[in-house]
């Protein structure tokens, strides 16, 4: 049968630097098989001492079948020789080695029938209906997360959200993948509704943050993958609020890297959720509104952006960083797009100043000053100041961190160059052109310097 399992690999060894143990009492079984076949031992083996098809212990592997029977999870511990205490099953001092359902539906051939009393019962029905509850009292204690556990991963959570607007992407992408393991964890056991409500709500938080960082790295189609599990997660949760932020997140990465008219079919469906006002619903609008401006729906626009403004003044967020929150330099910045877009350069320019002004001389979030700036090369475009057009997107992407010169950045750069005609590129148009060039180069040599992500 291959490599035998060796007794002291439960309490001596280590998996992904913890203790195997630690999985154990998870019943996180895709770590152990990974676990055993790390020291030699095949899967065909495994599927072999645990009783299941080679297919099915593949799938458990990947994760793509949980293992949530208790008499499944029986045959494991009994098939690879692990204590079952340490998987959270009771101790079976009979010597029968079929599983427990079998035993539990043997014996549950002598109780009686529902509404009848159980007066006179034998002794092995009486036994059998006690150890039917003793495994049930097991399975769900063994779904609960602690509750310090779970203010810890929140916690930890809203440290992210703290911390993400002024870190780079890639270094977020690392910190944001850990957390994600331990929620996804947790997530693949049954937990009581209240509890699955919290860690879908903290995933949604999560996957927003991941999806977000790979939009600004220019990864389209892993940023959208992730937005949808952040929709996903978000609907779990039931929160209604949360429902209506990751849905306006979502709807930024066709604004920047796509068609604004899915913008703004995210932005309607973001305000649709519910009609309890909310900073995210404030999001939400000034995004449709931006969106509508690109597509030159002038009319369109110039209502949206009223009744964001509107929105804003009953539930937009006091001043702050944190990621996710709405406050005034960041509704500022919305309708700095809008205005640029609609090409009403005075009110852009008038905003992008203001914004600034909150945002202050040495703002903790570079990124949003740099597009603000973008924006207003843009309207420098329209008013036909091409030289400063180029120097103001020049110096925009210059004074950003070099690993804040992510793509989002630069696509937008790209833009004010497209929106010059030919005719009119001068030498500064080509400098600009060349130091977008130099700097996507460099991206992708840092990024090809950065350790691949696997938590």
């Amino acid at each position: 049968m291959g490599v035998q399992i060796d007794p002291s690999w439960w309490t001596s060894g280590v998996w992904e630097g913890r203790p195997i143990r630690e999985f154990l009492e998870r019943r996180d079984i895709a770590a152990t098989f990974r676990f055993l076949h790390a020291r030699g031992v095949s899967y065909g083996t495994i599927a072999a001492l645990v009783g299941v098809s080679p297919n099915r212990a593949a799938e458990i592997t990947k994760g793509t079948r949980q293992v949530t029977a208790y008499d499944v999870l029986e045959r494991i511990a009994v098939g690879l020789g692990i204590p079952r205490a340490w998987m959270g099953l009771g101790q079976d001092g009979t010597g029968d080695a079929r599983p427990s359902s079998d035993r539990e539906i043997e014996g549950s051939a002598h109780l009686p029938p529902a509404g009848r009393p159980a007066v006179g019962w034998p002794d092995q029905a009486i036994t059998a209906l006690a150890r039917l509850r003793t495994g049930l009292d097991e399975a769900l204690a063994s779904s609960t997360v602690a509750p310090r556990q779970l203010d810890l991963i929140e916690e930890a959570a809203s440290e992210h959200m703290r911390s993400y607007p002024a870190a780079p992407p890639r270094v977020m992408l690392s910190r944001l993948a850990a957390e994600c393991v331990e929620v996804q964890t947790l997530s693949r056991r049954r937990q009581p509704a209240a509890v699955q409500a919290r860690l879908s709500g903290t995933a949604a938080l999560l996957a927003t943050m991941c999806a977000d960082a790979l939009m600004r790295l220019g990864d389209v189609d892993e940023a959208r993958l992730w937005y949808r599990t952040a929709i996903h997660a978000a609907d779990d949760s039931s929160d209604s609020r949360l429902r209506v932020l990751v849905r306006a997140q979502a709807a930024m990465l066709p604004y920047y890297f796509g068609d604004p008219r899915q913008t703004v079919v995210l932005a309607d469906a973001a305000l649709a959720v519910t009609a309890t006002p909310s900073s995210s619903a404030a999001l939400a609008a000034a995004g449709r509104a931006r969106a509508l401006a690109r597509l030159g729906s002038a009319e369109q626009a110039r209502q949206a952006i009223v009744q964001a403004r509107h929105m804003f003044d009953q539930v937009g967020d006091d001043d702050t960083d944190t990621a996710f929150r709405f406050p005034m330099k960041r509704m500022l910045f919305y309708l700095s797009g809008a205005s640029t877009w609609l090409g009403d350069t005075n009110e852009a320019y008038r905003v992008q100043d203001e914004a600034l002004r909150l945002y202050g001389p040495s703002p903790s979030v570079a990124i949003d000053p740099a597009l603000l700036a973008l924006d207003r090369s843009m309207c420098l475009v329209r008013d036909r100041r091409t030289t400063e057009a180029a120097a103001s997107a020049r110096d925009a992407v210059a004074t950003l961190p070099e690993a804040q010169r992510t793509e989002i950045v630069l696509t937008r750069a790209s833009d004010v160059v497209s929106a010059i005609p030919v005719r009119h590129r001068g030498s500064e148009i080509t400098e600009l052109t060349d130091y977008v060039r130099a700097c996507r180069e460099r991206t992708r040599t840092l990024a090809a310097g950065t350790a691949a992500l696997d938590p």
